[in-house]
């Protein structure tokens, strides 16, 4: 629910955080109407959503100056296209979380201007690009996406083998890198 915009079919505004609030109240709900010992059974912990809460904190803590620099210097870095927008963006998401990588090119491509239509300051195109990059690209390795890390850690707790670091960039580049060009061939 964004507070930006009507709930369709009516003429109210969500107040803001409230999709938050209803996660965490969906979240206390699962928590009191699931017995213990199905959590217990699963071993059900935090441990996983808390790592990847404080390296998420972490990057976004680390990110404000270089966003800062790339609200000024941004339209000097030569992504001038919606396909190096998408490909800068999915390379530094592959090893970046794709959501502070996707604010950093937002802010390059928001100080580099664009052809309408605009949304927030930014190119259409521009954007779709940013956003299929991010997200599509984050999933090249375990740490360009927070759940690739809590499956890893989650799996590894309960002895499952999982492949190395490289081991499963070698699967992402059999499999996702041709996927990411025809991206790039069909949307951009």
């Amino acid at each position: 629910l964004d507070p930006s915009k009507t709930v369709p079919g009516t003429s109210w505004h969500a107040p803001h955080f409230f999709r938050e609030g209803c996660m965490f109240a969906l979240a206390g709900v699962s928590l009191l109407t699931t017995s213990k010992s199905i959590r217990e059974q699963n071993s059900f912990n935090y441990e996983a959503i808390v790592e990847v809460a404080a390296l998420f904190v972490g990057i976004f803590i680390c990110m404000q100056a270089p966003v800062q620099i790339l609200d000024v210097k941004g339209a000097s870095l030569g992504i001038d296209s919606p396909a190096k927008f998408y490909w800068a963006t999915g390379t530094l998401s592959s090893f970046l979380d794709n959501a502070p990588t996707y604010v950093v090119f937002f802010e390059t491509a928001k100080s580099a201007g664009g052809a309408p239509p605009m949304i927030a300051g930014v190119s259409q195109i521009e954007l779709v690009a940013i956003s299929l990059g991010a997200v599509f690209m984050g999933a090249m390795t375990y740490i360009g996406n927070g759940p690739n890390f809590m499956v890893k850690a989650i799996a590894e707790k309960n002895n499952i083998r999982m492949p190395s670091f490289f081991g499963y960039m070698m699967y992402s580049v059999l499999f996702m890198l041709p996927a990411a060009i025809v991206v790039t061939l069909v949307f951009l």
